[in-house]
């Protein structure tokens, strides 16, 4: 893998604690991370974009069947990358927050996040490595339509403006003009600001219940939150059972 930026964020957390229980049968002795794409794992297709575009540090949560992913990291191990595993014990009982919590102390620089179920492109990486002004910075796309599952996101302006103003799944048609695909940037200020807001969160009876993006709409007060559009890019989710059939398609067109 070859090392394509400059100037480029070289830590990144994946977050792959979960079962992904809506692709039962084929997750139920596999977590949804170990899903083979075109002769490759979710995961390994993952780590081979960050890679390919600068990271040289990547924190994986693991949960479900932890010890499968950590035998598929040392595989995919290589040299120049430093593949590290943080167990999440409470990933049955926790939404994705609490992965971010456990990884907290990784977030004293620079870094990505980036969702177990997301697929990205080199190119897609390439361009959130780019940069933005902002010290969050959310990757977003945009569609005709949103539907029920979709992190939907508003930005200022009614979409002119690049600033999140709100970020959730139930925002309203009249809100929405782009949607989160789970890949984000932070810089600066950034890392602090999400640190310290995960773990105020955190403290509160309802934490565990949250997911991280529930603190980014948080945050989005601040104005410190912007957006940087991928429209055009190829990037996939994987949530459901037909969501493989077109990441093997997708992931084809990669090699």
């Amino acid at each position: 893998m070859t090392d394509t930026t400059s100037g480029a964020i070289e830590k990144a957390i994946i977050l792959s604690a979960g079962q992904g229980s809506r692709l039962l049968p084929l997750t139920a002795e596999m977590p949804k991370c170990m899903i083979d794409c075109s002769g490759r794992t979710l995961i390994e297709w993952q780590i081979r974009s960050l890679a390919a575009n600068g990271v040289r540090e990547i924190h994986v949560v693991t949960g479900f069947m932890t010890e499968v992913v950590e035998r598929e990291l040392e595989r995919i191990a290589q040299p120049g990358l430093t593949l590290i595993p943080h167990f999440n014990p409470f990933y049955k009982v926790a939404d994705n927050l609490g992965s971010c919590w456990i990884v907290r102390e990784a977030m004293d620089g620079d870094f990505l996040i980036l969702n177990g179920d997301t697929l990205v492109s080199n190119a897609l990486v390439a361009q959130v490595q780019q940069g933005g002004g902002y010290p969050i910075c959310v990757t977003v796309d945009v569609k005709d339509s949103y539907d029920s599952d979709d992190m939907k996101v508003e930005r200022a302006d009614g979409g002119k403006s690049d600033r999140l103003v709100h970020i959730g799944k139930t925002l309203s048609a009249e809100q929405t003009n782009s949607e989160s695909i789970g890949f984000l940037a932070f810089r600066g200020d950034g890392p602090k600001l999400f640190r310290d807001t995960v773990e105020a969160v955190m403290r509160t009876p309802a934490g565990v219940e949250n997911w991280y993006l529930k603190v980014i709409d948080q945050i989005a007060e601040t104005e410190k939150v912007g957006t940087v559009s991928i429209e055009g890019e190829e990037w996939g989710e994987v949530d459901f059972l037909n969501d493989v059939e077109v990441a093997e398609r997708l992931t084809a067109g990669w090699e």
